[in-house]
C-alpha cells in the first residue's frame, strides 16, 4: 500500500484512504476479493485486492443466510465470510469460533483456575 502510495498523487494527496487500505490489508496472508458493485474492477485491483463481479458472486454465495466465519461452497472451496469488511479483518478471533469449541474452551479455563486455587 506504501509502494501504492508513493506512485499515486491521489492517495498522496488522500492519507486518510491510505490508513484504511492499510487496516484493510492482509499483509499477504491471505486474498481478499471484494465485490462492490460500483467500484470498476481496475479500482479495486489498483489498491491490491482482488475484484468480483456482484452479481456473479451473489448468484454463487447466498449472503442472507451466511455467518461470519468459515464455510465450504458445493465444489468444496473454503472460504472465510466477513459481512462486514471493515469490522471483520482484525476481529478477536473467538467472534468466529464454533460455539460447541467456545464452550470447551471456557470450560478448560474453568477447570484450569479451580485447579490453581
Amino acid at each position: 500500500i506504501m509502494k501504492q502510495m508513493e506512485g499515486n498523487q491521489e492517495l498522496k494527496d488522500n492519507l486518510s484512504a491510505v490508513a484504511h487500505l492499510i487496516h484493510g490489508s492482509s499483509e499477504g496472508r491471505f486474498s481478499i476479493t471484494y465485490c462492490p458493485g460500483h467500484l470498476t474492477q481496475e479500482e479495486i485491483e489498483g489498491v491490491g485486492f482482488k475484484y468480483a463481479s456482484l452479481e456473479t458472486m451473489s448468484k454463487k454465495y447466498d449472503v442472507s443466510a451466511l455467518q461470519d466465519g468459515w464455510h465450504t461452497d458445493a465444489s468444496g472451496e473454503e472460504f472465510f465470510f466477513i459481512k462486514n469488511p471493515a469490522l471483520g479483518l482484525w476481529a478477536v478471533k473467538s467472534r468466529f469460533e464454533d460455539d460447541n469449541k467456545k464452550d470447551s474452551l471456557e470450560t478448560q479455563a474453568t477447570k484450569k483456575q479451580k485447579i490453581e486455587k
